[in-house]
């Protein structure tokens, strides 16, 4: 699957649906506009995965050497609060109450797509944090793409 990309404002009904952003549903391949796992992220977000890329990525985690304690931790951290989620009839995604609450998701959420995966935000939050990390962002490009031509030599 090529990468995802975006941005998208969505809002969340009294049931804690929205509508998922039919620009966004078109970038998935037909058999993974449907069904969702939906995740914590690491920041203060939560995760929607396509489910065909969830089970890539459980596949690679599978191989983990569950021996050592730090990756069991890391397994069940990441796996904790994972639910299937499936869009309705009417395109909506339903977000249980406890995944609302875990990050604080009111009723205006933004959906950022990237890679493999879609991070749904509380509006305020993710643009504090946007706002909060651009002072930075020169520094924080330098160190993640500093050294990219170099590593195809």
């Amino acid at each position: 699957m090529a990468g995802l990309v975006g941005e998208y404002e969505v809002k969340l009904d009294a049931k804690g649906r929205f509508l998922f952003p039919s620009g966004l549903r078109k970038q998935l391949p037909p058999a993974g506009q449907r069904d969702f796992m939906l995740n914590k992220g690491f920041e203060d977000c939560l995760t929607l995965f396509p489910l065909q890329e969830w089970e890539v990525l459980s596949e690679r985690l599978s191989k983990l050497n569950l021996f050592k304690p730090k990756n069991r931790m890391f397994y069940r951290l990441f796996h904790q609060g994972a639910k299937l989620v499936s869009l309705d009839r009417a395109g909506r995604v339903h977000i249980p109450v406890a995944h609302l609450e875990r990050v604080g998701l009111k009723q205006e959420a933004m959906l950022i797509a990237y890679n493999d995966r879609v991070e749904v935000w509380d509006k305020v939050k993710y643009f504090e944090m946007i706002e909060g990390s651009m002072a930075d962002f020169a520094d924080l490009a330098d160190e993640v793409m500093g050294d990219l031509d170099h590593e195809a030599e």
